[in-house]
């Protein structure tokens, strides 16, 4: 059976910076790698632009939930390599559990039970 190519979904505010936490939390990365996961991981459906992921990183940065440096890749070229650090793991907890309540509720609503009697 041939598949249908994934339909993009657009990002809802707030998500592009739990999917960078969440990113990193298996270990640091670049920029590019970064975005590269999140599609991967997404089968195709989210795709972070340059133009949205660089700002996230700064701006992860400045509250100090990440941190920057410069390193090699696997190409042998300097990039700027993201750490996800102790008060990003502790957001990304919060954030986490946010997001998980957030679904459920979604799901009640979008998928409700039909009470007895009905």
């Amino acid at each position: 059976m041939i598949q249908k190519p994934a339909t993009r979904v657009e990002f809802l505010q707030g998500t592009l910076d739990l999917l960078i936490l969440r990113t990193l939390l298996a270990g640091a990365s670049h920029g590019h790698a970064i975005a590269k996961h999140i599609q991967r991981t997404s089968e195709d459906l989210l795709q972070v632009e340059t133009g949205s992921l660089y700002p996230a990183l700064h701006r992860l940065e400045a509250k100090g939930w990440i941190s920057a440096s410069w390193e090699l890749s696997d190409k042998g070229k300097r990039a700027k390599c993201y750490h996800l650090t102790a008060l990003g793991r502790k957001k990304l907890v919060t954030e986490q559990s946010k997001w998980k309540a957030f679904a459920r509720a979604m799901g009640l609503i979008l998928n409700p039970v039909i009470e007895e009697g009905q």
